[in-house]
């Protein structure tokens, strides 16, 4: 995930890094190939090159490394919650688990996935990245005063590879040995199919305490809250409603270099609601402090309140550089129907990009054009270098298009888009009859459904599919709720799907996942469109071999234009900005990370001085 107080990204175990250089190295390597002696007590951890801060920095530089401990935030969740043990894959999971448990070593924001040591106080990697060995910071404790030890690594390892999340167990059973050489020192081996992204994955797993939960069932669900070791611990539960954590005072690792300037609300609660709307409304009767906007019509029509025209709330617009959401409305290719590109092509051009933006966004999106929506990674201009050698392995399997200009959305609803989805329709074999679209050979209609579980995404649907009845073209909407949603897309039971796939700076295998061969026929994969296309397959499954940041990007290009030239799907919008309202006396670092705001270091006034 993004950050322990951040709301809404989730990178740190889909999007995890490809590769992990040591601090200050010189080359990397490929896993199996790697030259050179194991590089020793590294105080952090890069993809690609080296760390960014150097051993001996004091803060983070996107901090306040004097801000103030104290006052509350007070932020609303959508939802209900009905578990606090976010160790396991079943339950509904309280938010804000994450910052009650520390791991291996800490993230950072303003780096593309660079890891940095947190109660392991360095590490020492091989050379071809078949190994690793932590030393823990002798400092480290558990809530409750108990150091944690090598033992409490291995556990934390073995039980998180029997109950985790499957891209932990994918992981962890990758490790062929575990070796415990003293109390705060432990060496994890790799088998046969590591890859540059396992010693990542691994270096982010949560410390638990043994000694705890020995005496509970770590496989069930609770509502008591587990023993922690992170800089909040939970202070209050109300199942279901809301749920408050205190600020850990004596934290252990306060003063840490990577965690100087943050966590510094003395409380952070998340109550709970049924309804955004709702959840609105008690943001501005001043129930909540905080409160991360994700809809720009609600932004553009609903903040003009008497608090934010009086000073007390104010809101920004901040600006960030990750990747965006690729929200998109997407073709299921098992479908006979859509499993003609031209057809795909055909339905893209009929979507009115420029009426839905002026008519519901107040003209204030963009529309998305590449897999990594405002970032370096979407493809620009034609393929050149690298990027054209990686395409050209595959250019058979390929069509012509993605060797030219980059992707651009068609623009929609035009009268010539009009006449090129007409001749494309027809050219794939489908004719205009009695004011219907037909199948030339069957005589069927052309009637598909589009699923969605984003009322947000309702109106648009609902105004694509008045389009697509000017050709013949019936689609029925279907709004379903979360848990009907979840289990169609498991088994990819739906002709077309609202959805959004989650990026970041560093992708890496969860692209085969989003887009492999495999996985299109893998029960509860994210390969919604069904795609099996040879090169898109090969050209996913490169990501995680990449050498350097100059590599990750030239393929991460090229994976893009397959996929977009590959019309599997019609893209929606993005902003590139992060709406915020808050409390006139909550502030924020003068710096923004590239991931955009950090929520952990903001801080509020005045602050409480018993620290």
């Amino acid at each position: 995930m993004r950050s322990r107080l951040h709301i809404g990204l989730v990178c740190a175990l889909l999007a995890a890094a490809l590769f992990c250089a040591p601090a200050h190295a010189a080359k990397t390597e490929k896993p199996g190939q790697g030259e050179g002696k194991p590089q020793k007590g590294l105080i952090g951890l890069a993809m690609h090159g080296a760390p960014k801060y150097a051993p001996g920095f004091q803060h983070l530089d996107y901090v306040n490394p004097d801000a103030p401990k104290g006052g509350a935030l007070k932020l609303a969740v959508i939802g209900s919650f009905d578990n606090l043990n976010d160790n396991i894959i079943t339950g509904n999971n309280a938010a804000g688990l994450d910052y009650i448990s520390d791991k291996l070593m800490q993230r950072v924001w303003d780096e593309p996935f660079t890891l940095y040591g947190l109660v392991a106080q360095t590490v020492d990697v091989a050379a071809d990245r078949s190994w690793i060995v932590y030393h823990l910071n002798p400092k480290a404790r558990f809530h409750d005063g108990t150091p944690m030890t090598a033992d409490d690594v291995k556990y934390s390892f073995e039980m998180l590879k029997k109950y985790g999340h499957p891209v932990r167990r994918r992981v962890y059973g990758l490790v062929t040995k575990v070796e415990i050489s003293d109390p705060h020192t432990i060496k994890f081996t790799f088998g046969p199919g590591y890859d540059h992204e396992c010693v990542m994955i691994l270096s982010i797993m949560p410390v638990l305490p043994e000694h705890y939960w020995k005496k509970h069932d770590i496989t069930k669900t609770t509502l008591v809250p587990p023993l922690g070791s992170g800089p909040y611990k939970i202070a209050s539960v109300d199942p279901g409603r809301k749920i408050t954590y205190e600020r850990v005072k004596d934290y252990w690792a306060k003063d840490l270099p990577v965690n100087r300037g943050l966590y510094n609300f003395d409380t952070i609660s998340y109550t709970y609601f049924r309804d955004d709307g709702i959840a609105l409304q008690s943001f501005k009767s001043g129930e909540e402090n905080l409160r991360r906007e994700s809809d720009i019509t609600k932004w553009k029509t609903q903040y003009d309140f008497p608090a934010l025209r009086d000073g007390a709330v104010k809101r920004e617009e901040i600006v960030h550089h990750r990747p965006e959401w690729l929200r998109a409305f997407v073709f299921n290719t098992r479908r006979p129907m859509f499993a003609d590109r031209r057809v795909r092509e055909a339905l893209a051009d009929i979507f009115n990009d420029r009426w839905i933006n002026k008519t519901f966004y107040f003209g204030e999106l963009k529309k998305i054009d590449s897999v990594y929506p405002n970032s370096e990674l979407a493809a620009r201009g034609k393929p050149e270098g690298e990027e054209l050698r990686v395409l050209e392995k595959y250019r058979d399997d390929l069509p012509p298009e993605v060797f030219g200009p980059a992707f651009v959305s068609p623009a929609g609803g035009t009268r010539a888009a009009k006449r090129e989805a007409i001749r494309l329709l027809k050219e794939a074999g489908w004719e205009y009859k009695d004011e219907t679209l037909v199948n030339a050979k069957t005589g069927l209609p052309f009637s598909f459904e589009i699923l969605l579980s984003d009322r947000g995404e309702e109106k648009v649907a609902l105004a694509y599919a008045r389009d697509l009845r000017s050709l013949g073209i019936s689609a029925h909407v279907r709004l379903v709720d979360n848990a009907q949603y979840v289990g169609r897309l498991d088994d990819f039971d739906f002709d077309m799907v609202g959805f959004h796939w989650v990026n970041s700076l560093s992708p890496g295998n969860e692209q085969v996942n989003y887009w492999g061969t495999a996985a299109a026929d893998t029960h509860g994969s994210r390969n919604y469109a069904g795609i099996t296309n040879p090169a898109v397959n090969a050209l996913a499954d490169s990501i995680a071999r990449a050498t350097d940041r100059e590599d990750l990007v030239a393929r991460a290009r090229a994976l893009d234009r397959a996929i977009m030239y590959g019309y599997y799907m019609i893209p929606l919008f993005y902003l590139g900005k992060d709406l915020v309202a808050y409390a006139s006396d909550i502030h924020r670092p003068s710096v923004t990370p590239v991931y955009g705001m950090v929520l952990e270091s903001w801080w509020a006034r005045p602050a409480n001085k018993n620290n």
